[in-house]
């Protein structure tokens, strides 16, 4: 609805029943959207997603990032992608790594990408809405979600408004703290019927450059455990 607030506790309106995906763009033909996940913010998502994606583009698929994490980005630097998203009558032109991987961030907006983005849910909310909605993808095989950590109002908006075939790789750290948020984040994505490919544990070990043994920094087992414990 167009003068939703996002704030379900002030509503007195039923949505259980309403279908909340929106389309794509009407001239983006995606195949498949992997969102990476986590219920914790510092774990690795970002990484996760770039690497996922050159593997892909490697591998000759048509590949694309949604960065939907506003207030946190950092695909653009990542791959060294720099200047501004321009537009047409079609909608918003995403720009392209030197890979060739169609990247699509707050930051490319943004006059000075240093600068914060100090704006509430609702609105942040709305953005990621119109990069699903507003960008021009074209033919994707597929378009990796780089999502916010936790299970707020972007994270909602990534996985409510997607439609067609889509995914949820979780990324944690071995600790269990890490674990604990990375339970509620595999309970959000069923709550949302995401299906869930994997899970990724990161930072699971550093191997020294000089004698070559690895050692656990961070503890390990994590990803282990999680997967056990829901089959995945």
């Amino acid at each position: 609805m167009s003068d939703c607030t996002h704030d379900c506790s002030s509503c007195s309106k039923d949505c259980k029943d309403r279908d909340l995906h929106e389309n794509p763009h009407p001239q983006s033909n995606i195949k498949k959207v992997i969102a990476v996940v986590s219920g914790k913010g510092g774990v690795g998502k970002s990484i996760v997603t770039s690497m996922l994606s050159v593997l892909s583009a490697r591998r000759n698929h048509i590949t694309a990032i949604l960065d939907a994490d506003i207030t946190g980005p950092s695909i653009p630097k990542m791959f060294g992608v720099k200047g501004q998203v321009t537009g047409d009558e079609r909608g918003m032109i995403p720009l392209e790594s030197k890979d060739g991987i169609k990247v699509m961030s707050i930051n490319l907006l943004m006059p000075n990408e240093e600068a914060p983005v100090v704006w509430r849910g609702p609105v942040i909310a709305g953005a990621v809405k119109q990069f699903w909605t507003d960008t021009c993808w074209g033919e994707l095989d597929y378009l990796v979600v780089d999502a916010p950590p936790g299970t707020g109002d972007e994270s909602l908006s990534a996985c409510q408004l997607i439609t067609g075939e889509k995914c949820a790789v979780v990324v944690t750290t071995p600790q269990e703290m890490s674990l604990a948020d990375c339970r509620k984040c595999i309970d959000f994505c069923g709550k949302l019927d995401v299906p869930i490919a994997g899970i990724v544990e990161n930072f699971a070990g550093f191997v020294c450059p000089d004698c070559g043994k690895q050692h656990q920094l961070f503890a390990s087992g994590g990803g282990k455990e999680l997967s056990e414990r829901y089959s995945l």
